[in-house]
């Protein structure tokens, strides 16, 4: 497995500024249980990189601003059994992670209005819904 983490095809994180920490998964796991370090902490700091670009690490930093402590971003997996499984599962989730949060934003919604013929038919749907309930009712003056 190569360290260093391709991010898009211009950014390209080494793998000396990633931290990796193993230790023991909760749940079953047989005899193997309390011998195999399977889970995988995988940290990298997003304020204090020196590979990102600055206007992107600010808006990887604004966007993943929830998730960050210290600037650093950590991400834990414990699902399989096989710790290079994990590693593998943390890699990908830390550049899913980092592929959004350094996207440029989406394009502002323009705003439009409906058409007088979208208004004519909202209104003649609500007619024809209106005489619909109303051929439903009981009339109280026949009881």
């Amino acid at each position: 497995m190569p360290d260093d983490l391709r991010v898009t095809d211009r950014l390209l994180i080494p793998g000396g500024e990633l931290r990796e920490r193993f230790s023991r998964s909760s749940g079953p796991g047989g005899q193997g249980v309390n011998t195999a370090d399977s889970r995988v902490e995988l940290s990298f700091d997003v304020a204090g990189s020196p590979t990102i670009p600055p206007d992107l690490r600010a808006r990887a930093v604004a966007r993943l601003a929830g998730r960050l402590v210290d600037g650093v971003l950590t991400i834990a997996a414990s699902e399989y059994r096989a710790q290079l499984a994990n590693r593998e599962a943390a890699r990908e989730r830390l550049v899913a992670l980092l592929r959004a949060a350094i996207a440029p934003p989406p394009p502002p919604r323009r705003q439009t209005k409906p058409s007088r013929a979208a208004k004519q038919r909202r209104l003649d749907e609500k007619r024809r819904r209106s005489e619909l309930k109303k051929g439903r009712r009981l009339d109280r003056g026949q009881q």
